[in-house]
């Protein structure tokens, strides 16, 4: 008996639990970092990392402009995992055998992770993308509007990279 009701229970948690964002049609696909690294072994994709905090206001208003077009949603759930990361999250991630905290005090501070990703400079929102392998394409702070994130997309999804820097291409 105590094994069915533990059951049902594990079921129902399992059903009603938020886990993993809902993605309703036509929205981002938001993973954790660790689910993109699991997906990413399964099927290599550049990542797309969203680096936010809840008190930023251009990160709130990328999510309602940029990050809610049609276009764009389709372009990243297709070709990237996308990762939403919170640079202030208070857990703890082990990642290629780093362990990687928050830093700081219940006021100020920062995850190592965000912070490696973004060199040290704290500026949010930033975005950074990465090959399938993580190596860091591109590290871009500040807001996006959809056409200046579709060209930092493209440089990255059709590999430009590996023949012009950033800055030669951000020019054309």
């Amino acid at each position: 008996m105590l094994l069915i009701i533990t059951s049902t229970l594990l079921t129902l948690f399992g059903w009603f639990s938020s886990g993993p964002a809902q993605n309703p049609a036509g929205s981002l696909k938001w993973m954790t970092w660790d689910e993109a690294v699991n997906a990413n072994k399964l099927k290599a994709k550049p990542i797309f990392v969203d680096v936010y905090t809840d008190w930023c206001g251009w990160c709130k208003k990328m999510d309602a402009t940029t990050f809610s077009d049609p276009e764009l949603v389709n372009y990243l759930n297709n070709h990237f995992y996308v990762v939403k990361f919170n640079a202030e999250q208070k857990e703890e991630i082990i990642w290629n055998g780093n362990s990687f905290k928050f830093i700081g005090n219940d006021k100020n501070g920062a995850h190592e992770l965000a912070l490696s990703l973004m060199d040290g400079r704290i500026g949010y929102p930033s975005t950074v993308i990465l090959d399938p392998k993580f190596s860091r394409i591109l590290l871009s702070p500040g807001f996006k509007d959809k056409n200046s994130l579709f060209k930092e997309l493209k440089f990255a999804k059709e590999e430009l990279y590996k023949k012009i820097s950033w800055d030669e291409y951000s020019k054309k």
